[in-house]
């Protein structure tokens, strides 16, 4: 009998994943963890409103959602103060990426992002046989200058720059984006990643222009609004490239369940101002206990503090295998010389309390071994 046939792309790729998520642990070490802060999740849940929202439409999830999410790209359309065309919804950043790739990148086409940015869209890139080049970071910051001279001597199709950055919480303010935008080589488009902008400084946003063809910016529901089980995020730029979305897009990929929780989320102002107020809470928190144990915490504009452990990736390493030695779930940058921190997501009071009476000994058996 013979095996179905893989394209030689598909066949020339490893069969792997971006993350190793807490539920794969958990059913490897038999056991859960006493404290999820590893995945950048909101801890503190979704709005009550989109709760109640999930709840009134249960009982129509036998329908498909509506294609065009038609009433949550009119919301959207009104917080931004941009037009509903000029918004495509999909199923979270990583969905809509997936897309993007597919609409730009063929096989060969160079495309940039960072040395130990976030690795999904470099796992599209491969999927479509993009050669992919990455620049180091600056001062645990992307390096704008640096990724539009690789994107110039390469002749890449695409940037991908996450504003604020994930793994290391850094970010820049407009002006540098907006800078960025105004020296990017012809033909070349830039992805935005705005996942955590919601948890950043007034002013790290740049002005919305969605005249300009050569960037599209993402945002999700998945942090600040707390709906990352939901897959609910969405692009805005140019409306000729939106519309490029129509040719490959998942058309019913969208529920019913999470549109209406979008929609609820999206007009419950006081929640996420809430959210906003417990983030930066905890972020103060992670950082103190950080400093208890002799350690530097990063600035983060996000929800999530990258901690520097004091040494190299080796040693971070051992730190984190012995937080979840002790059933704290939390991850660590994925380059160097990032990954001589580790990176605890914001979470409530007991969460942060498990941490704290684990980190001393994570530390003292990460030194002795």
């Amino acid at each position: 009998m013979s095996r179905p046939r893989l394209t030689p792309l598909a066949e020339s790729l490893p069969a792997t994943v971006p993350f190793v998520g807490p539920e794969a642990q958990e059913r490897a070490r038999g056991r859960k963890f006493a404290a999820r802060l590893g995945a950048n999740e909101s801890v503190f849940g979704p709005s009550p409103k989109a709760v109640e929202a999930m709840r009134a439409v249960a009982p129509e999830a036998w329908m498909y959602g509506d294609p065009e999410s038609y009433d949550l790209r009119q919301a959207l359309a009104r917080h931004l103060g941009i037009e509903m065309d000029d918004i495509v919804v999909g199923a979270g950043i990583d969905g809509l990426l997936n897309s993007l790739v597919r609409l730009h990148v063929a096989p060969g086409d160079a495309v940039v992002t960072s040395d130990g940015a976030y690795p999904t869209f470099n796992y599209h890139v491969a999927g479509y046989g993009g050669s992919l080049t990455k620049v180091p970071f600056k001062d645990d910051k992307e390096d704008p200058e640096a990724l539009l001279k690789t994107a110039s001597e390469t002749g890449a199709k695409l940037i991908y720059l996450a504003n604020p950055d994930n793994p290391m919480g850094s970010w820049h303010a407009a002006p540098v984006i907006d800078d960025m935008i105004g020296d990017l080589p012809e033909g070349c488009l830039l992805a935005l990643d705005e996942a955590y902008v919601e948890f950043a400084p007034e002013g790290t946003a740049p002005i919305i222009d969605t005249s300009n063809p050569q960037v599209i910016r993402f945002r999700t529901f998945s942090k600040a609004h707390g709906m990352a089980g939901l897959r609910v995020g969405y692009a805005f730029g140019e409306r000729e490239m939106i519309r490029s979305f129509e040719k490959v897009r998942n058309h019913f990929g969208m529920s019913r369940v999470g549109q209406a929780a979008a929609l609820a989320a999206l007009a419950d102002a006081d929640w996420l101002k809430h959210v906003q107020t417990q983030v930066a809470r905890a972020r103060d928190r992670i950082a103190a206990i950080a400093r208890e144990n002799g350690l530097e915490p990063l600035p983060s504009a996000t929800n999530f503090v990258s901690i520097d452990c004091g040494r190299d990736g080796a040693f971070a390493k051992a730190v984190l295998d012995q937080l979840v030695a002790r059933d704290i779930f939390v991850r660590m940058p994925f380059a160097s010389p990032g990954n001589r921190a580790i990176r605890v997501s914001c979470g409530p009071d007991p969460d942060l309390d498990r941490f704290a009476e684990a980190l001393p000994y994570a530390l003292k058996t990460a030194s002795a071994g």
